[in-house]
């Protein structure tokens, strides 16, 4: 992991505007939280907010990667983070009503998801081929590491200031990750487009529909998260109702999955190489769906804890293998808009995940909820192998197409 970080200072610079930024990211939605909540007093209205960043911008999936393959990927990321800058500077000033904020949330959340398809799809004109899963397993833990300890530095900050103060906290990352990324080779698109957006965005889309390989992992990812993205929302049911454990000990169960990630992207960023990467994708989508599904069956706090740490391995493994497969073998002209369509679909099934895990939970109890999830999970995990094996892909990866 250091290897390639001291090897590359564009890398390195990339990956110290991503690591500043998800800080900034995890002090700002402590700040909004706890703003909505007390100028509104109402839940739904936090569930609006958490809506808001994670759901809107996978309806604009499809358009996120159009930018980035039309544009030098440079100028993209640094126009994204001061447009998020501004934002944020704004809901620090003016503190809106909720209408207003909702908005601001949701265009800053679709900014984001701009700048998301065009980083990943810089990642091969920053390292070498045989670096892919290194660079972005120090990626994976560098952003999710300083997104972990967020809440506690976000605690830290209330004692010495308030929502204000800690939003521009959040501004000033933004434009520190903007500065960080000047220093980033000129990334032009190889074949720049003159078609519409439109066309543009549903030639990304079809891309993904019309290739076998690539459309097997898009659904099997959008199936183990709509079925194990309920955890989210069982997890305090689980520790409080099932297992008795205190508020302490449901805060403790939720960086089980931040502790598991580190650990994994620790140990891919040395082994992760010696995989083809459908076969960690998979290994990924089983491993993490087990973890749920034994949660379920989980009969102290601590043992819900080591469970949930096996999970964070299992999503260590798909994060660094879905992004690195899709690096080698998307064609460059395509890499923006197959990672924006991608990764918008995950936030359209985190919001199924949501909803119907939400009334599942409601009509049983959180160990039903997580064996479901789980057992789901496992489904999914077969197909995606059964699928993956008949379109010969893992047998198809081959050096990065710069």
């Amino acid at each position: 992991m250091w290897g390639v970080l001291r090897g590359s200072g564009a890398f390195r610079a990339l990956w110290g505007a991503r690591a500043v930024s998800f800080l900034g990211d995890s002090l700002g939605l402590v700040a909004l939280l706890l703003y909505v909540q007390a100028s509104t007093g109402a839940a739904i209205a936090v569930a609006l907010l958490l809506l808001a960043g994670d759901f809107v911008p996978g309806l604009f999936g499809a358009f996120a990667g159009v930018v980035g393959d039309r544009f030098d990927l440079k100028r993209v990321m640094v126009a994204c983070d001061l447009v998020q800058g501004v934002l944020t500077v704004a809901m620090a000033l003016i503190l809106p009503p909720l209408a207003v904020l909702l908005v601001m949330v949701a265009v800053r959340s679709v900014t984001a998801q701009v700048f998301q398809a065009a980083s990943r799809s810089a990642m091969p004109a920053l390292v070498r081929d045989d670096q892919l899963e290194a660079a972005n397993s120090a990626l994976g833990a560098g952003t999710n590491g300083l997104e972990a300890v967020g809440p506690i530095i976000a605690a830290g900050l209330f004692l010495v200031t308030d929502v204000r103060g800690i939003l521009l906290i959040d501004a000033a990352t933004f434009f520190l990750s903007a500065g960080l990324l000047t220093r980033l080779p000129k990334i032009s698109p190889p074949e720049p487009t003159k078609n519409s957006v439109f066309k543009d965005a549903r030639d990304g889309l079809g891309y993904i529909l019309t290739t076998a390989p690539i459309r097997v992992i898009g659904l099997g990812f959008f199936a183990i998260v709509a079925f194990n993205g309920v955890d989210d929302v069982a997890m305090v049911f689980l520790a409080k109702d099932e297992l008795h454990g205190s508020d302490s000990a449901s805060a403790t169960l939720y960086a089980g999955v931040g502790i598991g990630l580190i650990i994994g992207f620790a140990i891919l960023a040395r082994y992760a190489g010696r995989l083809k990467m459908p076969v960690l994708i998979v290994l990924g989508f089983a491993v993490s769906s087990v973890g749920n599904l034994v949660t379920g069956l989980a009969w102290a706090i601590w043992a819900a804890l080591a469970l949930q740490v096996i999970r964070g391995l299992g999503i260590a493994g798909i994060d660094v293998g879905v992004n690195t497969h899709l690096q080698r073998v998307v064609p460059p002209q395509l890499r923006s808009r197959v990672f924006g369509n991608l990764y918008g679909a995950i936030g359209l099934a985190a919001g199924i995940s949501y909803v119907c895990g939400g009334l599942l939970l409601q009509h049983t109890d959180a160990r039903t909820t997580f064996v479901v999830a789980g057992a789901g999970g496992l489904i999914a995990t077969v197909a995606t192998a059964l699928g993956v094996r008949r379109s010969g892909d893992e047998e198809r990866e081959r050096p990065v197409r710069r």
